[in-house]
């Protein structure tokens, strides 16, 4: 039997006025060969709200700062069983929609373990991500993008959470 580490964590669905959504290509530095494409987010830190960590590592991971008020509600949650350098971790995460016209990434805010594991960044168009043959997370992210449509307000999409 597995034994899991529980974690809660807190993703931003960063999406810019061409309707690309924001996705890192990282590795599982136990896997280097093991590549996938994931959003912006993380662990939250104890007593942390989801909207604070959604926040939090958005500034940390991209250089855009947000109060975490202008995140909303999450547009999605699901929890999620995976490996990372050694340790199962069963997720629970919040999904944060952000719509922004553009932006340039800054990664210089990456903490050691991101500067280790994270290859590479790039905007991924719903239906080029859908087709890409490319691993990414979570696997319903181009039906969930494309669910959520167009803004429905500053920042905000549908909730389902």
């Amino acid at each position: 039997m597995t034994v899991y580490t529980p974690r809660r964590a807190a993703r931003v669905l960063l999406v810019d006025a061409a309707g690309r959504v924001l996705l890192f290509e990282g590795f599982d530095p136990a896997r280097p060969g093991h590549r996938y494409w994931f959003t912006p987010g993380g662990g939250l830190d104890p007593a942390e709200s989801p909207a604070a960590g959604a926040a939090r590592e958005l500034a940390e991971e991209t250089g855009l700062r947000l109060d975490p008020a202008e995140l909303g509600e999450p547009v999605w949650c699901d929890t999620t069983e995976f490996t990372f350098d050694g340790t199962w971790y069963r997720q629970e995460q919040d999904f944060f929609l952000f719509r922004v016209q553009s932006w340039q990434v800054d990664t210089t805010g990456f903490n050691d373990i991101e500067q280790r594991s994270i290859a590479d960044h790039r905007w991924w168009l719903p239906a080029e991500l859908a087709v890409s043959g490319e691993r990414f997370y979570p696997p319903e992210l181009p039906v969930l993008l494309t669910r959520l449509g167009q803004p429905t307000g500053a920042g905000q999409g549908e909730a389902s959470c």
